[in-house]
């Protein structure tokens, strides 16, 4: 029984890890839905944005709990030999991208304030955060599922998506450069980011669940 408990308790810290990730996903969809921070688009406004608003604290916890569960949930993939180094790498990145985030928030552009020292280490940490995630899925499917090629598939389908995001900010700048517009305003920025953060959170989530096989 003892035995059988221990090889319980992997499988229950994913379970928290991802719990964590949903709730802080829920914490950011609440802030569209209550004042004051219904009033931000959520088509052309940054997640971010929140970070500037009365409901910071919202918008800090829910990162934070997005942290805490992708930190759980690796280290439970690492423990269980089901993470490779390299991916174990890109995901500490996004965890402390994450972190970064909260400890800098975004530069208020609207109340007319340079882009000082903290607003590009946000920026910075926002673009390392998003690319090292899906990095990480990407790398570590094939270990974490050495026997399920269906999850195998999934998992690398996510991280395809939510690279594919991202591709979209890069197209914007690319178009931008060349038709001397506003990159942010070309793409329904908040949109895109929105839909790149649910991919890679649902992309931890498919790598992070228990499996019935492990290698």
């Amino acid at each position: 029984m003892t035995a059988l408990a221990q090889d319980r308790r992997p499988a229950r810290l994913a379970i928290a890890g991802i719990a964590a990730l949903a709730l802080g996903a829920v914490g950011v969809l609440v802030l569209g839905l209550v004042p004051p921070t219904d009033q931000i688009s959520v088509t052309r406004r940054t997640i971010s944005e929140y970070g500037l608003s009365d409901n910071k604290w919202v918008f800090d916890l829910a990162v934070v709990l997005v942290a805490l569960g992708s930190a759980v949930s690796l280290a439970v993939l690492r423990l269980q030999r089901r993470l490779p180094v390299v991916s174990a790498i890109f995901g500490g990145l996004w965890t402390i991208g994450l972190l970064v985030i909260v400890a800098f928030p975004k530069t208020d552009w609207a109340a007319g304030a340079d882009s000082g020292a903290g607003g590009t280490l946000h920026r910075a940490a926002s673009v390392l955060a998003f690319v090292c995630l899906p990095l990480a899925v990407l790398l570590a499917a094939r270990t974490a599922f050495p026997h399920s090629p269906q999850r195998r598939f999934a998992a690398r389908l996510l991280a395809a998506l939510s690279l594919g995001w991202f591709a979209i900010i890069l197209g914007a700048i690319a178009v931008a450069a060349f038709t001397d517009g506003r990159w942010w305003e070309i793409i329904p920025l908040g949109l895109v980011e929105r839909g790149m953060a649910l991919t890679e959170l649902v992309a931890l989530a498919a790598l992070a669940a228990p499996a019935r096989q492990l290698s």
